[in-house]
């Protein structure tokens, strides 16, 4: 009878928490994750940033050649397209220098940054970075400011083109977030987006390459964008790849893949994967979420923010749009001169409660001045509500 009666209670047991747990999945739903050689990975929808699949995306890892999307993106907000740039002797020096360019060739800073992003040429990250900021060391201190704003908090960059170093590291999800902020900017995207073109020298005037982008998904995969490749044997296979389709975009990230070969399998995976769990849900026109904010010491009091794109909804696996709502993350008062386009805050969307992605809020215009109401907000700002 003493048996029986414990058979009873684990009997009741195993029903109670048949009962309380009636969610857990089976071992084939959990299966449903796709299997890549990656050691760290991310796939996450590009508008909001919201996370479709991750493994060990906070891990560090070298990134490779994915460092050149904050090169490009500094490279394409501090020089002119057409600006000349010379070839130095470190830079001609720089290991795997693929386009061979010698100390005294001249290229303009678009010719460079499409050698750079295509063909992932070292050297021509090394010269775009001393053209930029007057030393590689400055550059890099620049690279560190950009990806401290990005809220990339686990990263470091000790150089501008990815070489192996002990302290330039970063993580699939820190990665994800300098990508999806690089397509935002259209320049950016073209670059990225191209599978072939010509470099051409300056000086010596003629010489010209065709340089065909080492994305080998580009034109093999249904929507393909881009974004940068990566290799190096510490680094292993590193690939950032974007995919549009319907109106839904993905960014896929993968870290330290088995082989060169493997990381473009890995980024195909991922993609699908994401493509065949996710719709995206119509919302609100970007022009309908117009905001203002103070500003102070500006010709103007007020300046009108507004989101970088519409802003719409990701819907994983089954889910309703109905349980999004949004908050403001903005700042009562910024100071002037404000950029065209200068991001100062964002709208976070939540799914039952929990943050799951963001939309980038950008500023009009207002240069610096004085103004009456920009006075007024210098003095009694404390007392002003919020816009």
């Amino acid at each position: 009878m003493h048996i029986l009666h414990i058979l009873r209670i684990l009997t009741a047991c195993l029903f109670f928490l048949g009962q309380a747990f009636p969610c857990l999945p089976a071992a084939a739903e959990m299966d449903d994750a796709p299997m890549i050689s990656a050691s760290a990975a991310i796939v996450v929808e590009a508008s909001t940033g919201r996370v479709i699949y991750e493994k060990n995306a906070d891990e560090r890892h070298y990134p490779a050649s994915m460092t050149k999307m904050m090169t490009c993106l500094l490279a394409l907000a501090t020089l002119g397209r057409h600006q000349d740039i010379l070839i130095s002797p470190r830079a001609a020096q720089t290991e795997d220098a693929t386009l061979e360019e010698a100390a005294g060739d001249v290229f303009s800073a678009d010719e460079l940054i499409r050698g750079m992003m295509l063909v992932s040429d070292n050297g021509a990250a090394v010269a775009l970075a001393e053209a930029s900021a007057g030393s590689v060391d400055s550059f890099v201190g620049q690279m560190n400011d950009m990806a401290a704003r990005l809220g990339m908090d686990d990263t470091h960059f000790a150089n501008p083109n990815g070489l192996t170093h002990p302290a330039h590291y970063s993580t699939a999800r820190d990665m994800a977030k300098l990508a999806r902020y690089a397509m935002e900017q259209r320049a950016f995207r073209d670059i990225v987006d191209t599978a072939e073109a010509p470099v051409r020298w300056a000086v010596p005037r003629g010489k010209v390459r065709m340089v065909k982008n080492t994305n080998e998904l580009l034109g093999h995969y249904d929507g393909m964008t881009g974004i940068k490749t990566g290799w190096t044997s510490a680094a292993g296979g590193c690939l950032a790849a974007s995919a549009k389709r319907n109106g839904l975009e993905l960014i896929a990230i993968v870290m330290q893949s088995e082989t060169p070969e493997a990381r473009f399998t890995d980024a195909r995976k991922l993609l699908d994967y994401g493509f065949a769990e996710t719709k995206l849900k119509r919302g609100i026109a970007r022009d309908r979420l117009k905001k203002s904010v103070w500003v102070r010491g500006g010709r103007h009091a007020t300046v009108a923010v507004h989101p970088v794109e519409d802003v719409n909804y990701p819907l994983i696996g089954g889910e309703d749009a109905s349980h999004y709502t949004m908050t403001y993350d903005l700042p009562k008062i910024i100071d002037a001169p404000v950029q065209d386009g200068q991001i100062v805050g964002k709208i976070v969307l939540h799914y039952d409660g929990k943050p799951v992605g963001s939309v980038d809020l950008a500023a009009e215009k207002v240069d610096a001045g004085m103004s009456a109401g920009s006075l007024f907000v210098r003095i009694f700002g404390w007392l002003l509500p919020t816009l």
